[in-house]
């Protein structure tokens, strides 16, 4: 397969890279923990390494180097698409280089030879309470393909440590493969016909997934699926669903295992349910006002809703110090696709007239907008309208991020993960001190 043999090659000057690094400069210091960090959630703490991007705070997302609007430019598209192969994206994070279009589509080919989604799994959520949340229907899918882990089965067979990575690669496509096809299932189980969804072998994922997904418009909502997965797909290894996954995969658990643990992680309130509350947000204004208000009137509101105590959500990032490129990838999308949509139009406005209110109220650092402020709004045009699902397309996304970083810790030999604790009195001994 064309990742494992391009891996492959690679792997002997990374092994010795880091070996080298480790070995002659280990003790070089390279940050430093305060009390505020330690009780402050480890917030900047220096503590994990991961080549697949990076968050610039002036830039944004970088993808093994490459800015948002570099990635959609460089990576091969599908004939008549604005959006790249989600395939393609996959590589990049895989290997750190442009693909070219047959590579792209050689991830793309293996996909679709890996995709099928045993009967069993749609049985066990057939027989799950009707009220189940679709974040634990997907969290149990994905360790309900455990089974299938050949990972699992070869370390039983006592593999060597540095073959981990092949078959974690091996899982990692074939989990990669099936997660269109199992969230498609449950939007159709919860909110549809409870259809089991067949992959076309002449689509590429985008594509795949949007006709899964039975929505109006599946040629324009193919380009959103590939756009979505792509913005979506890594965030560094510090944001919690991906810390989560690196957590339980250094233990030499699966990727199966290691991503029920990211998924999670993600279906917190501080996590991936943030796009829902941006988009009630925008869905609140507009039925306040019967539709798009004026500047002055979505500035007195906004106003109000931070003198009550409240926050505006989507607003305000951890890393960042400019609008997040990925609020303004999908953005440009909705302006170009559906300016006339009336959440858009609110959503253009807050981007103009919250940040300056923020600033004025003086308590944001950083008032610009994330990718939170405007994904759940795309999805709800093209008739996805069910809040409770958007974390699971979150989830497909992020799963391109975690499994490469997840076979890179593999094949780097990455220990596990175990931080030391501090009790508060010696906290408080070395802040006497």
């Amino acid at each position: 397969m064309v990742l494992h043999d391009k891996i492959a090659g690679m792997l002997p000057e990374w092994r010795e890279r880091v070996k080298k690094l480790v070995k002659e400069h280990g003790d070089v210091v390279v940050g430093e923990v305060t009390i505020g960090q330690v009780y402050g959630g480890m917030r900047d703490v220096r503590g994990l390494v991961t080549d697949i991007s990076f968050v610039d705070p002036a830039e944004g997302i970088r993808f093994r180097g490459m800015s948002i609007p570099e990635v959609l430019a460089a990576l091969p598209k599908p004939e008549g698409a604005e959006m790249p192969y989600v395939g393609g994206l996959y590589y990049l994070l895989m290997t750190g280089e442009v693909p070219t279009k047959d590579e792209a589509l050689a991830v793309e080919s293996s996909w679709l030879k890996r995709g099928e989604v045993p009967a069993y799994v749609f049985d066990m959520l057939r027989a799950l309470p009707k009220e189940t949340h679709p974040m634990t229907l997907f969290t149990v899918a994905v360790q309900a393909l455990q089974t299938q882990s050949e990972f699992a089965r070869r370390y039983q067979e006592g593999m060597k440590k540095d073959e981990y990575w092949v078959p974690a690669l091996e899982d990692s496509l074939n989990l990669t493969a099936k997660l269109p096809v199992m969230a498609a299932f449950i939007y159709n189980l919860k909110y549809r016909d409870g259809a089991e969804p067949k992959l076309d072998p002449s689509l590429d994922m985008g594509a795949n997934f949007a006709r899964m997904m039975g929505v109006a418009d599946e040629k324009g909502y193919a380009d959103l699926a590939r756009l979505y997965f792509i913005l979506h797909s890594d965030h560094e290894s510090g944001n919690a669903s991906a810390h989560a996954t690196h957590l339980a995969g250094s233990t030499l658990s699966d990727i199966y295992y290691a991503f029920s643990a990211g998924l999670n992680a993600l279906a917190g309130p501080l996590h991936g349910l943030a796009n829902q509350e941006c988009l009630g947000w925008l869905i609140g204004v507009r039925e306040l006002f019967g539709g798009v208000p004026t500047k002055e009137q979505l500035r007195k509101y906004a106003w109000d809703t931070l003198e009550s105590g409240k926050v505006i959500p989507g607003y305000g990032h951890a890393v960042l110090r400019v609008p997040d490129p990925r609020f303004t990838a999908q953005m440009k999308f909705a302006k170009e696709r559906f300016p006339q949509d009336t959440l858009v139009q609110i959503a253009d406005m807050v981007f103009e007239v919250v940040p300056q209110v923020l600033k004025e109220q003086g308590k944001a650092k950083n008032p610009a907008p994330n990718v939170d402020a405007i994904s759940g709004t795309l999805q709800y045009y093209y008739g996805v309208t069910e809040f409770d699902f958007y974390t699971v397309l979150f989830g497909v996304g992020r799963a391109l991020g975690v499994t490469a970083n997840y076979v890179w810790a593999r094949a780097l030999g990455q220990p596990i993960e175990r931080p030391k604790s501090l009790t508060t009195k010696m906290l408080e001994d070395a802040a006497a001190k």
